[in-house]
Order: C-alpha cells, then sequence, then structure tokens
C-alpha cells in the first residue's frame, strides 16, 4: 500500500515537472534569438535614408537571419526600383505619414531586337536609368498579360542595360519595342509568411507609364502563399493597385485602392482562399474587385466599391467557390456586380452572395443592374441582400439574368427603385 501511494505521488508531483522542463525555452539544441527588427528611415534609424536602396539593403540584412521586421519612419521614401520582399519577413510602416513614392517615369525605345532569354537590351536613351532602376520591357505585339517582361537593372555599359530577369518574349525593335521605368512599388515573388503593414504608396500615376497587373501592382505578390497586406493605401499607381497571382493563402484587410490607372484589388491566375476584408477600393479606371482567373474559395466580407470606372465586382474564368458578404457596392459607371461571358465549363460558378448592400450603380448612363449574370454561369446564390436604386445612376433592376445562365437562385432580397429580376 505505502508503495502504490509513493509511486501515485511521484507520478502526479514528478513527471509534470518533466513535462514543464521540455517546454522551458532553452539553447541546448538551438539558439533562442530575440526577434530581428532594423529601422529604415530617419537620423536615429539603423539604416537611415529615404530612398529604395535603404529599404532593400535592410530586407537583404534580416533576410540573411532567416527573417524579421523592416520598420520605416514616417516620411517619404523616393524608390528607383522595387522593394522586394523575402520569405519570413514584415515590412511595417508608421502609419499613412510612411509613404512609398515612385519615381518620376521615363521610357525609351530599343535600338536592337530583345530576343527571348536575353539579359541585355540596348537602348536609344539610357539617361533615364540608374543600377537598380525597375522596368518592364514590350512591344505592341507583346505588351500585356504574362508577355511583359519584368526586371531590375544590374549594371550600364554606354547604351546597353543589363538586367536580372531573362526575357520572356522575342521582343521587336521595328514593333514599337519600349522599356520603361514602370515597376511594382512593393512585390514579393516566390515568398511565404510576409507582411506588409500600416503605409503608403503614391505611384506617381501622371509621369508613368502603365505596368499591367499580371506583371505588376501598387502592391504585387506572385507565386507566393501565406502573405498578409494589412493598412496600405495604394494611391495614383498606374496600373493595378492590389495584385496577387498564382497564390495561396493571402490576406488582404483595412486596405485602399484610389484613383489608379487600372483595377483597384486583382486576385488572379488560380490565386486559391484568398481572405480579402473590410477594404475600400474608388475612382479607380476599370473595376473595384477584378476577380481573374481561377480565383478560388475566397471570402470578400466588409468591402466598399464604389465610383470605379467599370464594375465595382468582376467575376469570370474559372472564378468558383467564392463567398461575398456584407459589402457594400455603389455608384459605378457600370454593373454593381457582373459575372463575365464564358463557356460553360470555364464560367464563375457556385459564388454566393449573401447581406449585401448594392445600389445606385450604372453612373455612366448605359443601362446597368445589380447584378448581370453573363454567360453560361450556373449555381450562383444571391440572398439577404439589399439591391436599390434611389434615382442616381442607371441601375435598372436588381438581377438580370443572361440566357444561358442556369440555377440562380434569387431569395429573400430587398429590393426597391426597380424591378428584382430580369432577363436577358
Amino acid at each position: 500500500m505505502r508503495f502504490k501511494l509513493s509511486f501515485a505521488i511521484w507520478v502526479t508531483l514528478i513527471l509534470p515537472a518533466f513535462g514543464q522542463a521540455r517546454a522551458l525555452p532553452d539553447a541546448l539544441v538551438h539558439i533562442n534569438r530575440a526577434p530581428e527588427i532594423i529601422t529604415v528611415g530617419g537620423p536615429e534609424a539603423d539604416i537611415p535614408g529615404f530612398t529604395s536602396r535603404a529599404i532593400q539593403l535592410a530586407i537583404d540584412a534580416v533576410k540573411t537571419r532567416g527573417g524579421g521586421t523592416v520598420r520605416l519612419s514616417k516620411g517619404t521614401f523616393l524608390l528607383q526600383g522595387p522593394v522586394r520582399l523575402a520569405s519570413n519577413i514584415d515590412l511595417e510602416g508608421a502609419g499613412p505619414e510612411t509613404v512609398l513614392r515612385k519615381s518620376e517615369g521615363f521610357k525609351t525605345s530599343f535600338t536592337v531586337d530583345a530576343d527571348y532569354g536575353m539579359q541585355k537590351v540596348r537602348v536609344k536613351d539610357p539617361s533615364g536609368f540608374i543600377v537598380g532602376s525597375g522596368i518592364q520591357l514590350y512591344d505592341k505585339l507583346h505588351s500585356q498579360g504574362w508577355d511583359v517582361t519584368t526586371a531590375t537593372v544590374t549594371a550600364i555599359e554606354g547604351d546597353v542595360l543589363y538586367l536580372d530577369n531573362r526575357t520572356v518574349n522575342d521582343y521587336l525593335s521595328t514593333e514599337a519595342g519600349i522599356i520603361s521605368n514602370a515597376f511594382s512599388p512593393v512585390e514579393g515573388v516566390e515568398v511565404e509568411n510576409v507582411r506588409i503593414a500600416n503605409l503608403t504608396v503614391d505611384g506617381n500615376k501622371a509621369t508613368n507609364d502603365y505596368i499591367n497587373g499580371c506583371r505588376g501592382g501598387g502592391i504585387y505578390l506572385h507565386k507566393s502563399r501565406n502573405c498578409s497586406v494589412d493598412g496600405v493605401h495604394v494611391t495614383n499607381f498606374n496600373g493595378d493597385s492590389f495584385s496577387w497571382q498564382i497564390t495561396e493563402d493571402i490576406t488582404v484587410r483595412h486596405c485602399e485602392a484610389s484613383n489608379g490607372g487600372g483595377l483597384g484589388f486583382h486576385p488572379g491566375t488560380g490565386s486559391v482562399r484568398s481572405v480579402v476584408e473590410e477594404n475600400k477600393s474608388h475612382h479607380n479606371k476599370e473595376d473595384g474587385f477584378f476577380l481573374c482567373w481561377r480565383v478560388q474559395h475566397g471570402v470578400f466580407r466588409k468591402n466598399v466599391s464604389y465610383a470605379n470606372g467599370r464594375y465595382g465586382i468582376s467575376i469570370g474564368h474559372q472564378d468558383t467557390d467564392n463567398l461575398f458578404e456584407q459589402n457594400h457596392v455603389y455608384e459605378n459607371t457600370e454593373h454593381g456586380v457582373c459575372f463575365r461571358q464564358e463557356t460553360e465549363a470555364n464560367g464563375g460558378h457556385r459564388n454566393t452572395f449573401r447581406d449585401n448592400i448594392i445600389e445606385n450603380n450604372g453612373t455612366g448612363g448605359d443601362p446597368a443592374y445589380g447584378f448581370f449574370v453573363g454567360g453560361h454561369t450556373n449555381d450562383i446564390v444571391i440572398e439577404k441582400n439589399t439591391i436599390r436604386s434611389t434615382g442616381k445612376g442607371s441601375q435598372q433592376a436588381a438581377v438580370c439574368l443572361g440566357a444561358n445562365a442556369q440555377r440562380v437562385t434569387v431569395k429573400d432580397n430587398t429590393v426597391a427603385g426597380h424591378a428584382e429580376m430580369v432577363k436577358k
């Protein structure tokens, strides 16, 4: 009996102590490091200077330590080239007064064809480029989508620019071949566990060349996963304000896209499980929120999209199984929500809209609808939304069903100022 009691006391008191000891941090095997933080900007910063080069030096230093935080001062940083993030790094500003401003735009023609796979280009006027400049290269046959080459300049010898990326097409000098210093102010390519927060990007749109959203954006993520963008305002960028392509598990919260030369928010190219919440998109040239190709299993919640030059929300090619709830979409130039024209195999199927407010769209004057369900689009749910026209804009009905749309559920919506449903 005494043995059993002693053993029970040993199990009760001693074994938990072993468990606790294993849970305590130590340096017997792994070094216990404090979080790595490098500050950039003002005179008291670890790296003083308000330039993209200063930010990049900090990122590269933190990268060698396996990750950490680059913290930016208040002030305006001049970007001559992209701020390129690496995995496991946070880029933090001090709020809206931390401004990353794109440099003045410059472009010139190239004088010799830039063939596929090259890392140099001979240009007519190299004076607008420096080592570290971000560039895009295209001709009139290859000027959109993935056809454009982006890179940074690694050396300049006379009229020859050397690049860190190879050209992705054959570009012809005889087909209006152009190289410009357009680039993504902040980009993460093939990264994971990155956070961008609490800053403003000023794209200096008036002087800069347009860059398309497949290859660039005010904030641009490509082939990346487990990244977040929080509290970032991109304004006056000549392209898409926020673009993420070929990604998994990207979170974008509390951000704003305004006065851009393209789309506001552009998830695309097989981006899955995006979480897009509490953002604003307004006064952009094209759509407020544009789901490009194969955007799937995402959540779009509590966003505001207004005064954009085309649609409030656009859905199309294999954009399936997404949830939209508690968004406010109003006073956009055309439809509030548009399902684009796609074949049945490629349609934007199985999307749900619930508890949204869609109102007063069609400010461009042409007939518009709260929801336009075009193409061979199936299995859409539109329920418990408020869809209305108060006389501003030309929104003519809550829902317009295209001739080939099937199994579209429209129920329990509050509709005012126009009909609930029309068919084309």
